[in-house]
């Protein structure tokens, strides 16, 4: 009998070894290689290797996230990834890992695992190895993804109308209870998530930051969908820059290196997106997006784990700032941004004596 779906743990190897022999994916006298996989705070994920090559990652998704407030969604999203894996495979081939099966009732997913060597672009990106091509790279395949789907809207609108794994994963942990943290921000947030509810344009992936790309004999590939939706392209953009400005904050070696990435960047999504009706009116956007994203991951529910203390101080006290009133442009925002991280530096200057 087949484990219930509460009794099955894929990071035990001995209960995923059992469900996949009972399950008919593997032989009943097969024993691959398993080993967990870390990294991830939303799902259980595993590399499962075989004797005749194949190298299978499953993910089996949690209900409650790991991280250190609560924060909770239905494991059902596991089947939200599966569907983005197979239309992103459509949209922009060669982007993503193949699709291998998904389990209903178990809430798993497997894919092809990139091969060996692979590194992951976060880890390079914290390493100080900031490589253009990679950056450029990373702008097509976003603005790929918003033209081939807005292209083709008339089906993947309806395949990705839900937008409930958006509102428990990105809406509420990261706006909503930021506000709730920073309640100077708060009429910001409010304001951009009553916007963001009222706009969709074109498919979404919801999760696209660097710690989701691998780099595989030099070209990237992109994982975790569990976010994806068809919504507004902004959202995107803003998460993925942030990730780009917090790393300029933090690598002061390398701050110049990164804010003119996070400007190319910009350009070459730009530039790929071409003139598609909405596009001129998505930068603005795109500079709120990327102010209500860096506050959220100094505030909201899932902070970026890298920064100190002090920096998440300093980035909440520079946010904060900008939204009062918030560049015009995305190059704007680059630099207003680190300007404030600049001063804010600063030490303070000693009270003369009396």
């Amino acid at each position: 009998m087949t484990p219930a779906p509460d009794d099955l743990d894929i990071e035990r190897p001995d209960a995923l070894l059992t469900y996949l022999r009972r399950a008919g994916r593997i032989a009943p006298d097969e024993t691959p290689l398993v080993r967990p996989l870390a990294g991830g705070v939303s799902n259980r994920t595993v590399l499962v290797s075989r004797a005749n090559g194949d190298a299978w990652v499953i993910k089996q998704a949690l209900t409650r996230l790991r991280v250190p407030v609560e924060w909770l969604s239905s494991p059902q999203r596991i089947h939200r990834e599966a569907a983005g894996l197979r239309w992103l495979a459509e949209l922009a081939p060669g982007s993503v890992p193949g699709f291998v099966f998904e389990d209903q009732q178990h809430h798993l997913l497997a894919m092809q695992a990139v091969p060996q060597p692979h590194a992951n672009w976060k880890t390079l990106l914290l390493a100080g190895q900031l490589d253009l091509d990679h950056v450029r790279q990373f702008a097509r395949l976003l603005a790929t993804i918003h033209r081939a789907a807005y292209a083709r809207c008339d089906e993947v609108a309806p395949a990705f109308a839900d937008r409930s794994f958006f509102a428990s994963l990105r809406l509420e942990p990261y706006y909503e209870y930021s506000a709730q943290q920073v309640p100077q921000a708060a009429p910001f947030l409010a304001a951009l998530i009553a916007e963001t509810e009222g706009i969709q344009l074109t498919l979404v992936h919801g999760d696209y930051s660097p710690k989701n790309i691998l780099v595989y004999q030099g070209r990237l590939v992109l994982l975790d969908h569990e976010v994806i939706h068809f919504g507004d392209p902004a959202f995107d953009l803003g998460f993925s820059l942030t990730h780009l400005l917090s790393k300029a904050h933090h690598v002061v070696p390398l701050r110049a290196a990164f804010a003119a990435a996070a400007e190319e960047y910009w350009a070459v999504y730009r530039r790929e997106l071409g003139d598609l009706p909405w596009a001129e009116a998505l930068e603005p956007r795109a500079v709120r997006h990327t102010l209500g994203c860096l506050l959220a991951r100094v505030a909201g529910r899932s902070q970026l784990e890298y920064l100190r203390d002090d920096e998440r101080h300093r980035q909440r006290q520079a946010v904060t700032r900008l939204m009062h009133s918030p560049p015009e442009t995305v190059p704007d925002l680059i630099r207003a941004f680190v300007e404030e991280i600049e001063r804010f530096e600063q030490p303070l200057s000693p009270i003369p004596d009396s």
